[in-house]
Formats: C-alpha cells, sequence, structure tokens
C-alpha cells in the first residue's frame, strides 16, 4: 500500500508563561503524539471538536509550524525538519485551502493575479503562457473568463473558495490540506464545493487531509475518519466502520447528535457533560471527566494507547480490549 503521507507520534507544544519574569511554567499540549498514514488518492478526515488539535496538525504536515517531537514522512521522504530552500520545492507537491475563503485571498490583487502568482514563484511562468494557464484552472473550478481582472470582494463565498482551489491546483500539488473548506458557506452552496472537490481528485488523482468537526460532510468525502481529542487520535477506521460501529465513547457521542432526515429512525442523543478541558498534566484517559460509559479504575489513572480492536479499527479505550494477536506455529 504507497502511503503519500505518514505521520509518526507527531507533537506540538506551545509554553505557557507567568509571573513577574514571564517565565516559562508549562506545555501546552495541542496535539500529543499523533500518527495516521494516508494512501494516495484518498481523503482522510481529522475530526474533532474546536480546540482538538486538528489545523495544528495541518499546519505541521505543510510545515508552517515546526513540530516539538515526532516525524513526517512525505512520499518516503522525512519532512520534518527540511531548510527552507527544500521547502520551497515542497510547496508545489502540498498545498492547503482554507476556511475562510476571504480572509485567505489578497482583497488588491484580481484574480488572475492570485491564481498567477504561484505560477510566477514556482514556474516562471508570466505572460501570455501564465494566463493561458489561469484561464484554463479557472474555467476547470467553474469561474468565468470574464472574472480574471475581478477583486475578491465582487464574488459570492462560495465563488470566492473556487478562487482559492484554482490557487491551490495551479502548482499541480498531489496533497491538498482541507481546513474546514466549507463551513463558512451556505449549505447549498456547501454541496457544490464538495461535489468540486470530489471531482477535481477524480480528475487529478489528488490526495486529501480533510479536517472538519461536521460529521455529514465528513461522511460524504472521506474514505477515513479519525476522530481527535484534546491532541490525540481516539479512534480511527475506515468512515463506514466508524458511522455504524464507533467504538470509543466521544465518538459515540458525536455521531448520536448527528439528526436523521427519517422522524422513524431518530437515534438517542448522547449528551458530553462538562467542558473541554486544557488542564494539564492529564492523568488517566483524557476524555474521562465527560465520559457517559461505566468507567474502570484505569480510565482516571493510565492513559489508552491506541490499538487495533478490529481489522483496522483502531481505538483508544480502557473498555475494548485489544484484538489478540496469533502466535506464529
Amino acid at each position: 500500500m504507497n502511503h503519500l503521507l505518514d505521520v509518526r507520534d507527531l507533537a506540538k507544544y506551545f509554553p505557557v508563561r507567568g509571573g513577574l519574569l514571564n517565565r516559562k511554567t508549562a506545555d501546552f499540549r495541542a496535539v500529543d503524539g499523533v500518527s495516521f498514514a494516508l494512501q494516495e488518492g484518498k481523503t482522510l478526515g481529522l475530526v474533532g471538536e474546536s480546540g482538538s488539535g486538528k489545523t495544528t496538525i495541518g499546519k505541521c504536515v505543510l510545515r508552517l509550524m515546526e513540530p516539538s517531537a515526532g516525524q513526517i514522512l512525505y512520499d518516503g521522504g522525512d519532512i520534518t525538519h527540511l531548510k527552507q530552500r527544500d521547502l520551497r520545492r515542497l510547496r508545489s507537491e502540498i498545498q492547503m485551502i482554507y476556511q475562510a475563503p476571504a480572509a485567505s485571498l489578497n482583497g488588491r490583487m484580481t484574480v488572475g493575479q492570485i491564481i498567477g502568482e504561484p505560477l510566477w514563484i514556482h514556474e516562471s511562468l508570466k505572460g501570455d503562457a501564465a494566463r493561458a494557464r489561469v484561464l484554463e484552472l479557472m474555467n476547470v473550478v467553474g469561474l468565468k473568463d470574464e472574472h480574471y481582472y475581478r477583486y475578491p470582494h465582487e464574488f459570492s463565498g462560495g465563488q470566492q473558495q473556487r478562487i482559492g482551489i484554482a490557487r491551490a491546483l495551479a502548482v499541480q500539488p498531489r496533497l491538498i490540506v482541507l481546513d474546514e473548506p466549507t463551513s463558512a458557506l451556505d449549505v447549498s452552496v456547501q454541496a457544490q464545493i464538495l461535489n468540486l472537490l470530489q471531482d477535481l481528485q477524480d480528475q487529478f488523482d489528488l490526495t486529501y487531509l480533510f479536517i472538519s468537526h461536521d460529521l455529514g460532510v465528513v461522511r460524504y468525502m472521506c474514505d477515513e475518519v479519525a476522530l481527535l481529542y484534546l491532541g490525540k487520535i481516539v479512534e480511527v477506521a475506515a468512515t463506514e466502520v466508524i458511522f455504524e460501529s464507533p467504538k470509543h465513547p466521544y465518538t459515540q457521542a458525536l455521531i448520536s447528535a448527528i439528526p436523521e432526515p427519517d422522524p422513524d429512525l431518530q437515534r438517542e442523543e448522547i449528551i458530553i457533560r462538562g467542558d473541554l478541558s486544557h488542564s494539564f498534566p492529564q492523568r488517566g484517559c483524557p476524555f474521562a471527566p465527560r465520559c457517559h460509559a461505566e468507567k474502570l479504575a484505569t480510565c482516571e489513572t493510565v492513559p489508552p494507547p491506541l490499538l487495533e480492536v478490529k481489522s483496522a479499527h483502531q481505538v483508544a479505550c480502557h473498555l475494548h480490549p485489544p484484538m489478540p494477536r496469533l502466535e506464529p506455529a
């Protein structure tokens, strides 16, 4: 199996400072020992509440943030500590589509300039050749030729996101990190953008790391899902396995909150009590203070490792023992 992206024990800590001299007093563990692999041409969804570390992981993969620990392998090569010159070459391989399209576009540049800038930076493409390439990209994402000289503020949110998508495609990337790409859009426009992203994935053989808190969108877009809680992965499996047979209490609670279109199929909602707490140091399972399940003594004292409980289904929960390993004869 060809893994385009392989993240191993990734951690990102931010110093917490205080006192008269503003000295470091602790580490804020935004991401704490996260591992996952993404197969080429597939989509992995990173799901969790605000503050769970989703965007931080995306920025570390893009090397917009320096990881505190761990390894990031891209196409078999270690990119964890690449120097600036090598990072520039990597930028054409890995691109990002942002949550707020209006904020991600330079309001002083025209659409043609925004989409054409990566071509000039990475390929030194200018003049008529660059214009022809930009117009081609605009048509691919559903924009018209007449939009070339317009500015971002003249477009709707959905059209602005199409501009951002065209800019990401300009350098022909293999991996795209999508950070909540439809959360700022109306529902009807969301569907259009999601369908466009799927079409582009098929057309250009793209690989997506899809960051979202919307489980409905994740189920539609992703081949595999990883659930994050306080910077740790608590469950990972194929999308349909997660939705049909969730194991971790946190996953069960999130899925129970998804509204069913058929009133006769309404499931009982599991209420997560309490607030998301980043208190440190953490002892035991980070979800234990909010867990609705009947807890074990180890839940409060021993952090659960992420282990395989079924084939290709990993869970970090003491309530689900790992799948027994067969000893060779």
